[in-house]
């Protein structure tokens, strides 16, 4: 099923998600499988049906700043800096999981990667939903992510409720994914958002 990208399709789609269902919706980068991200049960349906190890994390995605504290134990001022500054946008923040994270979100980590989408129809689904949702790419693990819609309907098509019918950001790189230890911003992962950028920002960045 395609939903509407309208107020119609969006309470449609929020409605799926707070039963459990899953729904594909694009973000500002690929699009994304979207379950409630504090429902252990509707986490675990996003590894099966994409053939994903369940020992492996997932980033959750958020409508605003003020879900953050919720979902983690402590927020570093130099993460919190990043965020204030690329928020909304395609970085990834790993801090320290709160007891309201269920392990399959986690995968024992003990920390959990957030971040607020640069896509407007995203937040409105998140906050119709009001639960913090997955944003694991919505494709079959080992295949490219997604692009288009109708796409993503043909690979999940019963599997999941359905597909929010809208076009993705113009990035064609996933989200930079950074994290804090010992006094310093460690990115994880390389992405949209330059080392560089970060920088000018935060002095004290290091890549693992």
């Amino acid at each position: 099923m395609l939903f509407s990208p309208d107020n119609s399709g969006i309470h449609n789609a929020a409605n799926a998600l707070k039963f459990g269902e899953l729904v594909a919706f694009p973000t500002d980068t690929f699009f994304a499988l979207g379950a409630d991200g504090l429902s252990a049960a509707a986490v675990g349906d996003v590894f099966a049906i994409k053939g994903r190890n369940p020992g492996t994390p997932v980033p959750l995605l958020l409508d605003d700043f003020a879900m953050v504290d919720p979902l983690v134990t402590e927020f570093p001022s130099p993460l919190r800096k990043l965020a204030e500054r690329f928020w909304p946008g395609v970085l990834t923040i790993v801090l320290p999981a709160s007891k309201s994270v269920p392990e399959v979100v986690t995968a024992g980590t003990g920390t959990v990667g957030v971040r607020v989408p640069n896509h407007d129809l995203v937040r409105e689904l998140i906050c119709v939903s009001g639960v913090p949702l997955t944003g694991t790419s919505c494709n079959l693990t080992g295949r490219p992510p997604i692009k288009e819609a109708i796409f993503a309907e043909q690979v999940f098509g019963s599997n999941i409720a359905g597909c929010i019918d809208a076009p993705c950001g113009t990035s064609d790189e996933p989200s930079t994914v950074v994290s804090y230890a010992d006094g310093e911003v460690v990115v994880l992962r390389n992405g949209a958002i330059s080392v560089e950028s970060m920088r000018n920002i935060v002095d004290d960045i290091v890549v693992s």
